[in-house]
């Protein structure tokens, strides 16, 4: 598999449950853990990244119920957290972007520190660090204004320098699929990039018709998930859209059509993952792509797992793939790497992520078990060694 990953390693500190992690991401992850270990958490400080950029600041801790609902909850209640995420783009340039985030009295909160480097394998390199509002170093000809309360990476994302780095993290994805969002009438849009509940899944199905290859390969996997159905349509009913599905009935010398609201939960959260899966094929706002979805196996039969696990393999050429799971079911395979998982757990509600430990890891390597296997038995854990050779140092700095 070619390497196309976006961001390659991710350093998280006193982000909700997570204490401190510093791990390295394949082009398809697996967060590995059981329910309540701190998974989603971890999915969530990269969205929270893309939504601050996005929306504001102020808007992404809201959403979040505020500041002292994202920083960690412990002994002495830390007031800060800091994000830092490597990257990489399409051109073989390199950099990092970094922010740490503090919280003010009566909820409010600053930008202690913000920096992003970016190294050109082509071209001039860009950088800037910008400290509680103030601008302290850049290569910028004129850096404009910071201001503590905003993150200055929106400030600079007209400029040529930073204005890819700036798409590709607004850009990232992440999903927690609603069927019933999904089965709802839905306001037509452009169909570039699948909302996080599917609500535009209508709009989306009309812009893969225009890519009949991609489109009947995600009726395949969906036909394969779920029995009898063939395929998916949209449909405009007066100012909205919907979905009309084809399905085999018994006795019946065509398939049958079936409207959305007809269709089990099942059927609509597999087809919106599918959708989220192979966006990155169609969409003109991807030059690097991240797509995370939470639980993609929730409500598909557990022998759907292994046509799930292909729709990932093959959506994973186009685009860098992170999926929550606790399914053995979906791990259950040879061809899944142990370099490719990443497993979570939880002691006193601190989360720790990191790669399995390395008895599990050259289990899997000589092929005595599979992953699936391991977590079965309880055996797909965190390397402890690994955890505790994270250094402070190496994680605060942006």
């Amino acid at each position: 598999m070619i390497d196309k990953r976006f961001v390659t390693r991710v350093i998280i500190r006193n982000y909700r449950s997570i204490k401190l992690c510093d791990v390295n991401l394949s082009q398809l992850t697996y967060l590995v853990g059981p329910n309540g270990s701190g998974k989603s958490n971890f999915l969530d400080a990269l969205r929270f990244v893309s939504d601050a950029l996005n929306t504001t600041l102020d808007h992404a801790l809201r959403d979040r119920n505020g500041i002292k609902e994202v920083r960690r909850r412990s002994y002495g209640h830390p007031t800060h957290f800091t994000i830092k995420l490597f990257f990489q783009d399409s051109e073989g340039g390199i950099g990092t972007y970094a922010f740490e985030i503090g919280a003010q009295p009566q909820g409010g909160f600053e930008v202690r520190s913000e920096e992003c480097r970016f190294e050109r394998f082509f071209g001039k390199s860009a950088f800037y660090r910008v400290e509680k509002g103030v601008v302290l170093d850049s290569n910028l000809p004129a850096p404009p204004a910071a201001s503590s309360d905003r993150l200055y990476l929106v400030n600079v994302s007209g400029l040529p320098e930073f204005r890819n780095v700036y798409q590709n993290l607004a850009n990232m994805r992440f999903y927690n699929l609603n069927p019933e969002s999904i089965r709802q009438l839905q306001s037509p849009d452009s169909g570039d990039l699948l909302l996080r509940d599917g609500s535009n899944i209508a709009s989306m199905i009309r812009k893969f018709s225009q890519y009949p290859d991609i489109k009947n390969r995600i009726e395949e996997f969906l036909s394969k998930v779920v029995l009898g159905v063939e395929g998916v349509e949209f449909r405009n009913i007066g100012s909205k859209e919907t979905l009309e599905f084809r399905q085999q009935v018994q006795g019946a010398k065509d398939p049958w059509k079936f409207p959305a609201e007809n269709m089990s939960d099942g059927t609509l959260r597999a087809l919106g993952i599918l959708v989220a899966l192979f966006q990155a094929k169609i969409s003109t706002q991807f030059t690097k792509s991240l797509v995370g979805i939470e639980e993609p196996e929730m409500a598909l039969h557990p022998a759907a797992a292994g046509v799930l696990r292909d729709a990932l393999n093959d959506a994973a050429d186009n685009a860098q793939i992170i999926v929550t799971s606790h399914s053995p079911d979906l791990l259950d395979d040879y061809s899944v790497s142990d370099k490719c998982i990443l497993a979570v757990s939880s002691e006193k509600g601190t989360t720790a992520v990191a790669p399995i430990e390395d008895a599990g890891r050259q289990v899997i390597r000589d092929r005595l078990y599979t992953a699936g296997e391991l977590l079965r038995l309880g055996q797909l854990i965190p390397d402890e060694d690994y955890s505790n050779k994270v250094s402070l140092s190496d994680s605060i700095d942006p």
